[in-house]
């Protein structure tokens, strides 16, 4: 298991986790998931637990920052959820955090994602 990277950019470091590691922080209640996705692909399919702040009216004034819990940034492949962390520590942030690899990592990872069921208009969590 590779140890999660980090780059340093002139604002602060944005970190990168892999599926696995942003899941322990979820299950132990260390972290909170943001997904930068826009609406209709949240509702097709997510990471259980994450809250939607869509990329296109991202604002880092926005985010849940009080509380202890670490804020990880996830979206499809990894590149939107990286931006949104560059945006972050932009606004004075000292670090931010993101899920390589997207939701498509995760689902790679053997996780379990909730997904719309248009045959039943019931959102199923499960397995890809």
């Amino acid at each position: 298991m590779t140890q999660h990277s980090h780059s340093h950019h002139a604002h602060g470091t944005l970190h990168e986790l892999e599926a696995h590691q942003v899941h322990e922080l979820l299950k132990s209640r260390q972290a909170v998931l943001i997904d930068v996705r826009e609406p209709g692909e949240f509702e097709a399919e997510r990471i259980p637990g994450a809250l939607l702040f869509p990329l296109s009216g991202f604002d880092p004034h926005s985010l849940p920052l009080e509380g202890q819990k670490r804020i990880v940034f996830q979206c499809g492949t990894g590149r939107r959820s990286a931006q949104a962390a560059r945006l972050v520590l932009a606004s004075g942030l000292a670090e931010a955090t993101h899920l390589a690899g997207g939701i498509a990592a995760w689902k790679r990872a053997g996780l379990a994602v909730t997904r719309y069921d248009p045959a039943t208009g019931r959102l199923r969590t499960g397995h890809a």
